[in-house]
């Protein structure tokens, strides 16, 4: 089996192959997104579909090559670019970031903060867009993008791994996936007078590399049809929380059941 074949076996929605480092793509499932990525060797190649996988998985071609000097050449110009584009990222994000106002946002509305104020950038295509600054180690590496009807993107070239967006630092470590659910564990910790540190980690993958660098805390995981939030959250060894209604997560069991019952559920992980 080609590679090509391997990776849209997984999901992955596959245009011209980029080797020598990880590259974002489609999926069947998320067309709009990056919700996948490859990496390829030549001989061997690894892909991951974020929806239905925990980890990548590896391609081998069989053939078994020594790396020649002139692959090796083209990995370390890979690696030198990957570096480059990282820096670019960085500081575009950066630069958005001074651009931003603090405004109320039709996707926070959508997800039941309609008086919430967030960064938000006008940005060049004339579409506002609420920004998430990503920062690893206290730096900024990037940024998610969110537009009205909750498409998301990150920078091009950016990363990811080990980046999150911290909602207040006072407290118990608290780690989900996503911007909604950060918010709600916000609301419920104010309304309890918790002290509380939100990790939003953008991915179930990325919640796992997060949270491996913090000790203690909890997991707020998302309950996919895949079953990856769960199995995510089992291998932190963090107690962790999950909706008992396949493909919700916290912030639409919030919406569901209000602030009350959510918060009951919440704090049994306290005590």
């Amino acid at each position: 089996m080609r590679f090509e074949e391997f990776a849209k076996s997984h999901g992955l929605i596959m245009r011209d192959i980029i080797p020598f480092k990880w590259v974002a793509t489609p999926t069947v499932d998320h067309p709009r997104s990056g919700n996948g990525r490859y990496k390829f060797m030549g001989d061997v190649g690894w892909v991951q579909n974020w929806a239905t996988m925990e980890k990548p998985v590896m391609w081998n071609s069989g053939e078994k090559n020594a790396i020649s000097s002139q692959f090796q050449k083209a990995k370390d110009e890979s690696f030198r670019q990957r570096e480059e584009l990282a820096s670019k990222a960085s500081a575009k994000a950066g630069w958005i970031m001074h651009q931003t106002n603090l405004l109320p946002h039709p996707y926070l509305e959508k997800k039941g903060f309609p008086d919430e104020r967030m960064s938000v950038w006008d940005s060049v295509e004339g579409e506002n867009r609420l920004v998430i600054p990503m920062r690893r180690d206290g730096k900024i590496v990037g940024c998610q993008l969110i537009n009205g009807e909750g498409e998301k993107k990150f920078l091009y070239g950016q990363t990811t791994k080990g980046a999150s967006f911290c909602i207040d630092a006072k407290g118990t470590p608290i780690f989900c996936e996503g911007l909604a659910t950060g918010l709600s564990i916000q609301a419920i910790m104010r309304a309890n007078k918790i002290r509380y540190s939100v990790y939003v980690c953008f991915s179930a993958g990325n919640m796992k590399e997060v949270s491996s660098r913090i000790p203690n805390g909890i997991i707020v995981a998302d309950n996919d049809p895949s079953g990856v939030g769960e199995s995510i959250a089992k291998a932190t060894g963090k107690p962790y929380w999950l909706s008992e209604t396949v493909g919700e997560d916290f912030n639409d069991y919030h919406q569901r059941v209000g602030l009350f019952v959510s918060s009951q559920s919440l704090k049994r992980l306290f005590y």
